[in-house]
């Protein structure tokens, strides 16, 4: 469709449309950050170029509360995108159908909390499956035509947008640029919108967005736009960054801008599936514990279950089990094995067995060395640097029953036979030693 605001000489400022777009998003909604409204409207003009991508980012609009903008966000995005199709509820047969053409639609779901938490989650399966599979092209959901006797291939590929309150399924949030929206706070003001008054407005952003996308899809399609992030988030967001960079002006540096910002905030806010919180976890109980080469599977259980601001006190009605734990742990190749602790034999785990997991999950943040050339002591003293050497430091103490020094922080455990854990008759006997006054 020709663009109806140009002559035919004139060229196409792609810049110009997207700062259209950008205001247009501004009138109607207040977002989260200046990095949130880029990557909307970079969302919004990539889904006129489906044909040159080969992943389909989702958008994904969230909010921890109701009146937080995400049902208007969503009709503004309905408004401006490629041929929307948006529901509150769809059956997947119905979706499969939709998509599954060469042209697909762009599919909007509001209120996708009701979908996919609580009872629902386990019959709309199939809905997150088809929405984690459309990612990515030549993914095509098989079905069994009985009535042809054969298999069918269905397109899942389509951009795709979600609106609900809370986080939605991490597999697809993982596949998505996500905007966390929040309530407007007093003087923040914005225009209504009314869908009979301001859609034709919106739509013809929308034209204008497809004639210029329309004639460069070629150019996009062999576009590969060097990306501040790897992996599946450079899947993602790379079709937002390859329009950023076909308009030019100060769009890709704004673009990056965007991804680095939004994929940090995701990163941040713990978007993380639940054996990876287990494996963190599982770290912090191993440093609680006091770092030992190994624990018990009753000692890791404890810490797990002790920690109140973790989910695993939940997991039932006595929380987090032996087996559950096993369950979880056994996907990285983890094993309980049986341990010789002090106090006897119990089913337990090395820490060397959780290693290479934690490298490649959960890795610690650095901590940034001293320098060796920084002074610990100062020459020629026992004292740290800044010491008042006026006053004599605290004499070291003495473990009671032997002639080791013991520093004056450091805390000495008291002895004890008591074997909960191991096997009976398994303690090493110790001499019973008498104390007398002096």
């Amino acid at each position: 469709m020709p663009d109806p605001t140009r002559t035919p000489s004139e060229p196409i400022d792609g810049a110009a449309i997207l700062d259209t777009l950008h205001a247009a998003l501004t009138r109607y909604v207040i977002l989260p950050s200046a990095e949130a409204v880029d990557a909307v409207a970079l969302w919004i003009a990539a889904t006129h170029a489906q044909p040159a991508w080969a992943h389909a980012p989702r958008l994904v609009i969230r909010a921890p509360e109701k009146r937080c903008g995400k049902s208007r966000l969503l009709d503004v995005v309905e408004g401006c995108c490629h041929n929307p199709l948006i529901t509150v509820n769809a059956s997947p047969a119905a979706v499969y159908r939709a998509i599954g053409t060469d042209n697909p639609p762009t599919l909007l779901v509001d209120e996708a909390d009701t979908i996919f938490g609580g009872k629902n989650a386990d019959a709309n399966e199939d809905l997150r499956g088809l929405l984690n599979a459309g990612h990515q092209r030549n993914r095509p959901a098989i079905r069994w035509d009985a009535g042809t006797q054969r298999l069918e291939k269905i397109p899942t590929f389509a951009m795709a947008a979600l609106a609900g309150i809370g986080a939605m399924p991490d597999t697809i949030e993982d596949r998505a640029v996500v905007v966390r929206m929040r309530r407007r706070a007093p003087g923040e003001t914005v225009a209504p919108y009314r869908h009979r008054r301001d859609g034709p407005a919106l739509r013809a952003i929308a034209q204008r967005l497809t004639v210029w996308l329309g004639a460069n899809l070629a150019a996009l399609e062999a576009a590969e736009p060097p990306m501040p992030v790897e992996d599946r988030a450079a899947d993602t967001w790379e079709p937002l960054v390859a329009v950023a960079d076909l308009a030019g002006g100060t769009w890709p540096t704004r673009a990056r801008h965007a991804v680095t910002t939004l994929t940090a905030e995701a990163d941040e806010a713990g978007n993380v599936s639940t054996r990876v919180r287990l494996l963190a976890d599982v770290r912090t109980a191993f440093t609680v514990l006091g770092d030992p080469p190994a624990a018990s599977t009753h000692d890791l259980l404890a810490a797990l279950n002790g920690d109140d601001e973790a989910p695993w006190a939940g997991f039932g009605p006595t929380g987090l089990t032996g087996k559950r734990l096993g369950d979880l742990l056994r996907e990285f190749g983890i094993t309980s094995t049986t341990i010789r602790f002090p106090v006897g034999q119990a089913k337990g785990y090395t820490r060397e067995a959780f290693t290479d997991a934690w490298n490649r999950y959960c890795p610690a943040p650095s901590v940034p060395s001293v320098p060796p050339s920084f002074p610990q002591v100062i020459p020629g003293t026992d004292y740290p640097p800044g010491t008042d050497r006026s006053v004599p430091p605290t004499p070291p103490s003495r473990a009671p029953g032997t002639h080791q020094s013991v520093p004056a922080h450091q805390s000495v455990p008291h002895l004890t036979r008591q074997n909960e854990l191991g096997t009976d008759g398994t303690d090493t006997p110790r001499r019973h030693v008498t104390h007398r006054r002096p």
